[in-house]
């Protein structure tokens, strides 16, 4: 049990707002045991919205746990650094990051379970420690919060744009501009749900930074920069300036393999949420990427 007593600064504030500030819990978690009235006020059942008074004394049962179907599983990991807020994941090709629709087994957040209890509960019952995430079988860095001030951090610096991440792709075609801008809203495509599409029906803006690597004959090696990080973002815009992305079996008529599309999410640059510290690393390309790479014809 915690036991608060609200002092004048503090008058005024929301409880669940003044918790999350003062606690390792996330607001959202905090209403959460507001509602199952693991928080009190006064001996009494409060709401998330109660403003403090002078003196009020706040108790908190601090063993709430959420429950949860998805069961820990021992699944090699590929991290890339490790501290006690935060991991740096390199995730490979093919593996889901959480558990949904039919699929509740061999995803990352299985794999996170089985290797450490220091999770956040997550933004979802079913995603601890997951603040973004990347598609099936996009491959690279991904950010994972071992506590819910790190989690609540780290969703704020992606609001904010703050979190900066940087993908390779290799496209079908021969992009004949040096570097560009895509700036185009991006909804569910009305003919097919599973798909994602340029359009301006129930859709939110959207921009990719892209700049040419290589030239191959037939292919271009393009690095890209996500200014906002809608579904499918990087794969819908690339099909929408008409050079859609390698082995990509969604957003292209082509035979594709297993692997999916060539797309790595290669670099990631950002501050610490609690130290402070500015963080930067790399993950180099899958071997599948790089093999058939080595295959191409360079025009350069």
């Amino acid at each position: 049990w915690i036991k608060m007593k609200i002092s004048e600064e503090n008058v005024g504030k929301r409880i669940d707002k003044y918790l999350s500030e003062n606690l390792d819990y996330s607001r959202t978690i905090i209403q959460k045991m507001i509602d199952n009235e693991n928080i009190k006020v006064n001996a009494k059942k409060t709401k998330a919205s109660y403003k403090l008074e002078l003196n009020d004394t706040i108790i908190i049962n601090d063993n709430f746990k959420e429950e949860t179907d998805i069961l820990p599983e021992n699944i090699k990991l590929d991290i890339v650094y490790e501290d006690n807020d935060l991991m740096i994941i390199n995730k490979p090709s093919g593996m889901v990051v959480h558990p949904g629709n039919g699929n509740q087994e061999h995803t990352l957040v299985n794999a996170l379970m089985g290797y450490t209890i220091n999770l956040s509960k997550g933004s979802e019952e079913a995603r601890p420690g997951i603040v973004h995430r990347i598609d099936k079988d996009t491959s690279g860095l991904m950010v994972v919060a071992k506590n819910n001030k790190a989690h609540e951090l780290l969703a704020e610096a992606f609001k904010n744009k703050d979190i900066h991440r940087y993908y390779t792709a290799l496209v079908i075609g021969q992009l004949d501009t040096s570097e560009g801008l895509i700036d185009a809203p991006i909804g569910r495509d009305p003919k097919e749900r599973k798909r994602y599409t340029v359009t301006k029906q129930n859709s939110k803006n959207a921009i990719t930074h892209f700049n040419v690597l290589k030239r191959y004959k037939g292919y271009t090696l393009i690095n890209l920069k996500l200014e906002t990080g809608r579904t499918h973002q990087i794969r819908v815009h690339m099909k929408y300036i008409g050079y859609p992305i390698f082995n990509d079996p969604v957003y292209t008529k082509m035979k594709c393999t297993p692997f999916g599309q060539f797309l790595h999410s290669r670099e990631i640059d950002f501050y610490h949420p609690i130290t402070k510290e500015h963080l930067h690393f790399t993950a180099p390309l899958p071997k599948e990427f790089q093999d058939y790479l080595d295959t191409l014809t360079s025009l350069e």
